[in-house]
């Protein structure tokens, strides 16, 4: 994993149009905060850890610590390439999620999805991830369409 740098923005947006995942209003809103993570350097709000397999940009996380809570942090984006899609991409991407969060003595990862059967496929991968749903708010994004809240509790590491 790496930080992101301009230069991933182009293969960034490529990746999160051949998903599938995404409306292109929220590939819209993802541009919008990786250029806030690569103009803004006092922001705080938000960090982009970048995969790469065999030196190409396989995909990304945005994720960062909710205001006025204590150790909880939101997972806001995850994509990886399809091409890269089965190989472990996704799964590194979340474990570096968890570790940082520990690491900052976090206890827990939020991250929301859509009720939507487009999303059951990423709803699954959550879930093997560790991650339980914890709440459903209905007809949220419109109606028929729940947000999912996702949460994994992670342990702070013992010091040695």
């Amino acid at each position: 994993m790496r930080n992101l740098k301009a230069t991933d923005v182009p293969d960034l947006i490529r990746i999160l149009e051949t998903t599938g995942a995404f409306s292109d209003e929220e590939v819209g809103v993802a541009v919008e905060l990786l250029g806030i993570v690569l103009n803004d350097h006092a922001q705080q709000d938000y960090e982009v850890a970048v995969a790469e397999v065999e030196g190409r940009v396989a995909g990304y996380v945005l994720f960062g610590p909710v205001p006025l809570t204590q150790g909880t942090f939101d997972l806001y984006w995850i994509a990886v390439d399809p091409a890269a899609q089965g190989h472990g991409v996704g799964r590194k991407l979340m474990s570096y999620v968890e570790e940082k969060v520990c690491d900052r003595g976090g206890r827990l990862v939020c991250l929301e999805t859509s009720s939507q059967g487009s999303y059951e496929r990423t709803r699954r991968f959550y879930e093997q991830a560790g991650y339980m749903q914890e709440s459903c708010i209905r007809d949220f994004y419109r109606p028929g369409d729940d947000r999912l809240t996702y949460v994994k509790r992670v342990t702070v590491p013992e010091e040695s």
